[in-house]
């Protein structure tokens, strides 16, 4: 249907009519007393035709079998208005739609040329300048856009997170990207503001601005009336969004998105008032939606001719033309030039990025995933004595000094989550230290996992270094798409360009007593262990603690990494390893210990078995291995303590140094730790034997009914002997 749109607008172009192109000075108000002049629009218009070329050179691409992505922005032109309105250090994370915002952006920048970009994006041509071929999106990095696939309005949780952190971080004198009067613009769809994450990322920052604390977030929706075919109720977004203005404070601002100068003028206030306000507001653009969904989307299958016939009526290009050549700031004729030049412009650079190379290899495609974890590796904490203190910690008293060391020694640090002030955490491990460092550092959220991760992405990409605190396992499968889909992705997507240094740390796994069922007692961590790029440490003992979050705060810092950091909830009171009373689980803290992320510890030498576990299966085959220790059978236990990156050469070295190992795994038998073990042994052609021992994949039931799913000492001991031959 993209022909349909094209001839459409000349048609309409040939019949309007208007005074004779007239000699006024380009600086006069295109209509007395707008706030627009002749030249501001004939540049909008320009930024609005270079997007429709750009989506009818997107369609003819794939045609030819050289394009790749054909969603497109016609009818949703009016946003470059948007992009006039706000500033060019006014950092934007925009829906899919936003093309003319990132083409009228562009220019106030002296960089590449944007209608090339979006080309280069749509060929999957490496040479594009922010993923490189690895998708189409909109970002540039001096055009200060950050890269976003905003499918599902998944980017809201960071637009909110970034527009708390650029106050806080100016307040804590971190530097940062943008200045400190800078608001946060983040545009979506009207089918996606019904998702709960954009939902909830609203009443984040509804909520935040209720308590006075500044929120300066322009919410942009580019209302069409149609998700892909599903139509959205006429009059929902304004009565919606109109609901949380009356009872929330959400200011709304509205305009016709179809009116370059009521879109403006709407902008303009909207943007204003953020500004002087610190608050977040909404601006609610009524658009159309042209050609379809994509490419491949057959529109006339769910809009009858009528309903169609509409919305070309209303194209945004059709108004702007007619409010120039109606003014007397243009004529028919030279609109029709302009329009024709651009479609020749564009075909050009569409024929120029359709020979460009596209990555040639998976070496290529991963090169920001392999530069990440190179960094990383780099990244380890110098040594600075390894001194211990004398007093032996459990494992959350050593979690609550390390997050005292890194919040003494870095200023940007943030720590938040829920019930982590005050309360000191639902354990304890963050106890004391709002009151040793302010609650503009340790600080308490509302209960939403999605807004608590997206408060961290946004608070990395202002210069802060955010540790988020999930309170249980099990909530984090809330939000997972914040880590998968949006933390996880940004290097990718900008070539280290943009980065969410982040360590999120998750009360974890099962075996808590007298307190349980699956909500408190989760195992399953199969979501983490497939997405590329994040660092999963599991600290078992308290000595390793302080160590592993070290590592894990520079691979952050230094690299910008995305780091889970799992920790074992059982094991964070214990003091006795083997005998009541032993304190063999507590250990003095050891300051300035050091760890590589990948980096595994090896407890014993013996040469029978090896034991490769983590987590609460590492202090029970302890306790197995010293019972056959006693009957004079030595073996080793290993723990893995990082889960990704896997300590592959340690696994590989004390595997060969017996060459019979048995993998504790506390996690389920499917989508377990152990699977990726015992490929990893397959892959490195061990010659030796190797059996697992699991929880089941089974839920787990709430008091002594656990046992039954859950892997347990005599389990571990019985396939301990299986594999020695007693």
């Amino acid at each position: 249907m993209a022909e349909h749109v094209d001839e459409n607008f000349v048609a309409a172009l040939s019949a309007m009519t208007g005074p004779p192109e007239s000699d006024r000075h380009m600086r006069d108000p295109i209509v007395p007393g707008a706030p627009l002049t002749i030249a501001d629009v004939r540049e909008l218009f320009d930024s609005q035709i270079g997007n429709r070329h750009l989506d009818l050179a997107a369609r003819d691409l794939r045609g030819h079998g050289v394009g790749f992505y054909t969603i497109g922005s016609s009818g949703h032109e009016g946003n470059a208005a948007v992009a006039r309105a706000v500033r060019l250090t006014d950092p934007a994370l925009l829906h899919y739609r936003s093309g003319a915002f990132f083409i009228e952006r562009a220019r106030e920048a002296h960089g590449s040329d944007p209608l090339r970009d979006i080309l280069l994006g749509m060929v999957a041509a490496e040479a594009e300048p922010i993923a490189g071929g690895r998708h189409k999106v909109f970002g540039r990095y001096d055009l200060n856009i950050i890269p976003q696939t905003s499918t599902i309005a998944s980017h809201l949780p960071r637009a909110m997170g970034l527009a708390f952190a650029i106050e806080r971080a100016a307040r804590l004198r971190t530097t940062t990207l943008w200045p400190r009067d800078a608001l946060v613009v983040c545009s979506f769809g009207d089918a996606s503001a019904n998702h709960s994450t954009a939902l909830g990322a609203i009443n984040a920052a509804l909520h935040t601005a209720y308590q006075g604390l500044p929120m300066p977030l322009l919410l942009v929706c580019e209302d069409n009336g149609i998700g892909i075919s599903t139509k959205t109720p006429a009059g929902w977004i304004q009565s919606m969004f109109s609901q949380r203005a009356g009872a929330y404070g959400l200011q709304c601002f509205s305009a016709d998105g179809c009116d370059v100068l009521d879109t403006f003028q709407a902008a303009s206030s909207a943007a204003r008032w953020v500004r002087d306000t610190r608050r977040p507001a909404l601006l609610h653009l009524r658009t159309v939606r042209l050609m379809g969904h994509a490419g491949a989307d057959f529109e006339a299958a769910y809009r009858n001719p009528h309903e169609i016939a509409a919305e070309l009526a209303r194209d945004p290009l059709i108004g702007t033309a007619r409010l120039l050549i109606e003014s007397g700031a243009a004529s028919r004729e030279s609109i029709r030039a302009a329009y024709e030049r651009k479609r020749e412009a564009v075909a050009r650079l569409a024929t120029e990025a359709a020979a460009c190379a596209q990555l040639p290899d998976a070496a290529a495609v991963m090169r920001p995933l392999t530069l990440t974890a190179h960094a990383t590796v780099q990244a380890a904490p110098a040594d600075d004595g390894h001194e211990a203190d004398d007093t032996p910690l459990t494992l959350a008293q050593a979690i609550n000094r390390a997050l005292a060391e890194v919040l003494q020694k870095y200023s940007e640090t943030l720590v938040f989550g829920q019930d982590v002030a005050r309360k000191g955490g639902v354990y304890g491990v963050t106890r004391g230290l709002v009151k040793a460092f302010s609650p503009a550092r340790v600080f308490d959220t509302i209960l939403d996992e999605q807004s608590i991760l997206g408060l961290a992405l946004g608070a990395g990409l202002a210069g802060l270094l955010p540790l988020p605190e999930i309170q249980y396992l099990a909530y984090l499968h809330n939000a997972a798409d914040q880590i998968r889909g949006e933390g996880a992705t940004l290097q990718f997507f900008s070539q280290r360009q943009y980065r969410n240094p982040m360590v999120v740390r998750v009360a974890s796994f099962a075996y808590q007593r007298g307190f349980g069922g699956h909500f408190h007692n989760d195992n399953a961590i199969g979501a983490l262990r497939d997405i590329p790029g994040l660092i999963i440490a599991v600290p078992a003992r308290p000595d390793d603690a302080a160590a592993m979050l070290a590592a894990c705060v520079a691979a952050a810092r230094s690299a910008g990494a995305l780091c889970a950091f799992l920790e074992p909830i059982a094991l964070y009171h214990v003091k006795d390893l083997h005998t009541d009373g032993d304190e063999g689980w507590i250990a003095p803290f050891p300051r300035g210990a050091t760890v590589e992320v990948g980096q595994a510890r090896t407890y014993g030498s013996g040469s029978a078995l090896t034991i490769l576990t983590f987590g609460n299966g590492l202090r029970m085959s302890l306790r197995v291995a010293r019972r056959l220790d006693r009957e004079g059978t030595a073996i080793r236990v290993v723990d893995l303590r990082w889960i990704a990156p896997l300590p592959v050469a340690d696994i590989l070295r004390e595997a060969e140094a017996t060459g019979k190992v048995l993998i504790v795994d506390e996690t389920r038998r499917t989508g377990g730790v152990s699977e990726g073990v015992l490929a990893l042994l397959a892959d490195h052609s061990f010659r030796g034997t190797a059996v697992r021992v699991t929880s089941e994949d089974s839920f787990i039931p709430l008091g002594d009914a656990a046992a039954h799913v859950l892997v347990t000492e005599p389990d571990i001991e019985k396939a301990a002997l299986g594999l020695l031959g007693g």
